[in-house]
């Protein structure tokens, strides 16, 4: 007699509101990861590491690697196996590696526990995005992704705050259960509510021959090319950005007391900017939201770098200038993550689960090693950063103006 499933599979798509709200939550689970350790890793250090608290510090690589490393591999476990049994299997290890972490008592175990983690993390972030090509395309794509990266620039800010609290109410230990706990309730909601999107007779085989045919494929493609190096740029400048603000509001203007609510001024501040790309995109295109963002957010970062440059104005007011220029790259991000994303994906419907790992991996490994230096060039003054910003800025504009050059072949 066949067995009946432990839970039942649902068969009707859900609303887009609730689709978005999963989706979302399957994408937050990667910056809550990261964002909310960073309290924790003083007193990890101090219980584990007491010798060299440095360490500490690869709690946070140790994730991301495992991560990078699992982006590869996920959409193509996806295309052969289909999207759901990836994304909780990914689950699966991602509460093994928060569990292990949970327990660990040397460095060297918290390390692999983390790896572990994100490997696991990779699942539901890059499958998540296959699951949205398969049922969307072009504009209307690029409008749900307007709406999940609002959880993008948002998450970042709150998350440390949150994490905060966990640890103050239960100590860093907790951190890890929150993890465990937050990653079970996406899953079940995703297994309970989300049908399967990739039909077996549309599955690609977990052969070489096909992958690789599929990565020259993608990795030869003119648009997926040009839209994957605007996308290294733009969110190189971002996370250079994202990684030295608690310097530069600590350092340049003695805010660090107050640091978690001048972010979380800016992550709200910025958040509109999703909102008001799915309002647009479908008008103007993503091609030319992009462009338009970018050329604008020149200017804008061009200003503040003379400014600061000039030193004209008293340090008070340099203060809100740099408040402000910072709230324009998170809306720059919200303006054009989710077009880049879209429009690396849109002609690769047929390679969806590849495309959004070699994309993933690809663009974000791009973004970070060019935001290592820019953050490493602080001298206590945004100067550098903003400079170095405007410059992958307006690279990435050139790389969108061939592209367009491309489109009208």
């Amino acid at each position: 007699m066949k067995r009946r499933p432990l839970l039942p599979e649902p068969t009707t798509p859900m609303r887009q509101v609730e689709f978005i709200a999963l989706t979302a939550m399957l994408f937050a689970s990667v910056a809550f990861s990261i964002d909310a350790m960073l309290p924790a890793l003083p007193r990890i250090a101090a219980d584990i590491s007491p010798d060299a608290p440095n360490r500490a510090q690869l709690i946070i690589t140790s994730f991301v690697l495992g991560m990078g490393l699992g982006t590869l591999l996920t959409g193509p476990l996806s295309d052969a196996f289909g999207r759901k049994p990836i994304v909780l299997w990914g689950a699966v290890l991602y509460c093994i590696g928060a569990a292990l972490a949970l327990m660990a008592n040397t460095v060297e175990t918290m390390f692999a526990a983390r790896m572990l983690q994100g490997l696991g993390a990779a699942g539901p972030r890059v499958v998540a995005v296959a699951i949205i090509r398969d049922q969307y395309s072009g504009r209307q794509m690029a409008r749900l992704m307007s709406f999940i990266m609002l959880v993008f620039t948002i998450v970042p800010a709150i998350a440390p705050t949150m994490g905060a609290g966990i640890i103050w109410l239960a100590g860093w230990h907790a951190v890890f259960f929150s993890f465990i706990l937050f990653s079970v309730i996406s899953a079940l909601w995703f297994k309970l509510r989300q049908p399967e999107t990739l039909p077996p007779e549309n599955r690609r085989p977990l052969r070489w021959e096909p992958l690789r045919q599929g990565l020259r494929e993608i990795l030869t493609h003119r648009v997926v090319l040009l839209t994957l190096l605007t996308q290294a740029l733009v969110f190189g400048a971002f996370f250079a950005t994202l990684s030295s603000t608690q310097q530069i509001f600590d350092q340049t203007f003695g805010q660090g007391a107050n640091f978690h609510l001048w972010f979380g001024l800016v992550a709200v501040a910025a958040s509109p900017a999703s909102l008001i790309n799915a309002k647009l995109v479908e008008r103007v295109g993503m091609r030319n939201m992009i462009t338009v963002v970018l050329l604008i957010q020149i200017g804008l970062t061009g200003i503040a770098a003379l400014l600061f440059w000039s030193a004209v104005l008293p340090q008070a007011v340099m203060f809100w200038v740099y408040l402000a220029w910072n709230i324009g790259m998170f809306m720059q991000t919200g303006l054009t993550g989710g077009n880049l994303n879209a429009l690396a994906m849109e002609p690769m419907g047929h390679l969806a689960g590849l495309t959004a790992s070699v994309t993933g991996a690809v663009g974000t490994i791009g973004a970070v090693a060019l935001a290592i230096p820019l953050g490493l060039a602080f001298d206590g003054t945004p100067l550098p950063l903003m400079v170095g910003s405007w410059v992958l800025i307006v690279l990435g504009f050139a790389a969108m103006l061939v592209l367009r050059a491309t489109d009208r072949r």
